[in-house]
C-alpha cells in the first residue's frame, strides 16, 4: 500500500494529512470550512484515495492560509506515498460533468510542479470559501506533490459546480496517472530513467 502521513505546523496552521493511493474513497476531513472538506471528500472519493485532512488555521481571519497550507500538506503527502513511482501510469486525464459545467483535468506526475490554470470564476463566496482560493489550492498541490497539472472549464456557470467539478476531475485525473501498469514491469515511465 502507497500511504504517507505529513504534518506542518506555522504560525498559522497546524495540518496533517494521512493518504493511501491504493485506496476506496473513504475520505475524513475536518478544515473549518464546510465547502472546502465537501471538496475534499469529492476529491478523494473520485480519486479513490483514502484520505484524512485534520487543520487548524486562522479562519477568524480567512479560510486563505488553511487552504494554500492544505494544499501544501496534500501535496508533500501525495509526492511521499508515490515513492520511486516505479510502475505508475504517469499521465491521467478526465473529464467531468456537473449539471451545466464541464471540466476537464490532465497531468503528469514530472517532478515539475507546476498549474495551468484556465478556469474562469468569478470573485465571490460559496459558503465560507472564497472561489479564488480554488486557484490557491492547486497551486499549492500541484507545486508540491511534483506534478504539471491542466485544468480546464469548457462550459459552467455555477461556481459550487464549476469548483466541485475540477476537484472531481483531478481527482479522477490523479487516479488514473498514479495506478501500476503492469506493462511497466515496475520501470519508471521516463526516458530519462527518473522522474
Amino acid at each position: 500500500m502507497r500511504e504517507a502521513v505529513v504534518k506542518r505546523t506555522t504560525k498559522e496552521t497546524d495540518i496533517s494529512v494521512e493518504i493511501c493511493l491504493d485506496g476506496t474513497g473513504k475520505v475524513e476531513a475536518e478544515t473549518g470550512v464546510p465547502f472546502f472538506d465537501h471538496m475534499l471528500n469529492a476529491f478523494g472519493r473520485h480519486g479513490l484515495f483514502d484520505l484524512k485532512v485534520k487543520a487548524v488555521g486562522d479562519i477568524d481571519i480567512d479560510a486563505h492560509h488553511t487552504v494554500e497550507d492544505t494544499g501544501i500538506v496534500l501535496g508533500q503527502a501525495i509526492a511521499r506515498a508515490l515513492g520511486d513511482k516505479l510502475g505508475i501510469r504517469r499521465f491521467g486525464s478526465a473529464f467531468v460533468p456537473m449539471d451545466e459545467a464541464l471540466l476537464h483535468a490532465a497531468l503528469d506526475i514530472s517532478g515539475r510542479g507546476q498549474l495551468h490554470w484556465s478556469v474562469d470564476l468569478p470573485f465571490g463566496m460559496v459558503g465560507a470559501f472564497d472561489t479564488q482560493l480554488a486557484k490557491e489550492f492547486f497551486i499549492a498541490l500541484a507545486t508540491n506533490a511534483g506534478i504539471t497539472l491542466h485544468v480546464r472549464e469548457i462550459s459552467g456557470e455555477n461556481a459550487h459546480h464549476v469548483i466541485e467539478a475540477s476537484f472531481k476531475a483531478v481527482g479522477r485525473a490523479l487516479r488514473e496517472a498514479c495506478e501500476i501498469d503492469p506493462r511497466m514491469e515496475g520501470e519508471l515511465p521516463s526516458t530519462k530513467g527518473m522522474l
